[in-house]
Formats: C-alpha cells, sequence, structure tokens
C-alpha cells in the first residue's frame, strides 16, 4: 500500500519526457536511452526509484542528490512538514507512509525538468576528473 501510494504520486508529478519501467529490480523513472543514450554505464540515466528492503522502504532521489540547491529546498521543506527525514545521499528511507512529506516528494519530482537533469548531469559528468581523461583517449 504505501509503495503505490508513493509510486502514484511520482507518477502524477513525472514531468514529460522520462519513462517508468524497472532498473536493477527496482521500480524506476528514468530517460529513456532513445532520448540520451550517452551514459556512462549504458543504463537509461536514472531520476527516482522505489525498493521495498528487508526493514524498511526507498525512495531513491536522484535528482535531490545531484543538485545542492534542490537538497536544501527538499530538507526544509520536509522539515515544514513536520516530518523527520531519514536520508542517505539520495535515499529516502522510512517504514510506514506516514513516516513521508507525499506533497514534498512530488513537487521534487515536479520541479525535474527533463532538460535540465540532463544539463546538470553532463555539468556533474564533465567535472569528474576520470571523465575528462577517458574522453581525452
Amino acid at each position: 500500500m504505501a509503495l503505490t501510494a508513493v509510486a502514484d504520486v511520482v507518477r502524477r508529478n513525472l514531468p514529460a519526457g522520462y519513462r517508468e519501467g524497472m532498473q536493477y529490480g527496482m521500480i524506476g523513472w528514468y530517460v529513456p536511452l532513445e532520448t540520451f543514450p550517452d551514459t556512462y554505464n549504458g543504463q537509461p540515466l536514472g531520476l527516482a526509484a522505489l525498493a521495498s528492503q528487508k526493514h524498511y522502504m526507498s525512495l531513491y532521489l536522484n535528482n535531490v542528490y545531484g543538485d545542492p540547491e534542490l537538497e536544501a529546498w527538499f530538507r526544509g521543506r520536509f522539515e515544514d512538514a513536520g516530518k523527520k527525514l531519514d536520508m542517505g545521499k539520495s535515499c529516502v528511507r522510512f517504514r510506514q507512509l506516514d513516516d513521508l512529506a507525499l506533497n514534498v516528494i512530488g513537487e521534487a519530482i515536479a520541479r525535474s525538468d527533463l532538460d535540465d537533469y540532463l544539463a546538470r548531469y553532463l555539468q556533474a559528468r564533465g567535472s569528474s576528473r576520470n571523465t575528462r581523461r577517458t574522453a581525452d583517449r
């Protein structure tokens, strides 16, 4: 039930251009390879993913992890909603639906315009010394 509710929020707020499918054994929302094939691992570039772990559920928000401004906004809005955020780099962990601020999750997804997301990805990828070294070969 909780996973279904979270997935519904993501689906309702997902900007145009993303696709839903299975990635790494999870429900994932990603940039299709037809749109952007130049990923570091040949897999579609993930925006978000949802999984059930042994003791909790996880919502991976790659858009929040990759954008310091969005991360600060997300953390602040979660706190404003009166919810305790249990978050790693991109992983929001929760045991029950009441642990989440669903409206904040929806807003975070809605803020992920496809072109902006790809631009941030390319900027981050280009800033890596390893990426530049590989590109020079």
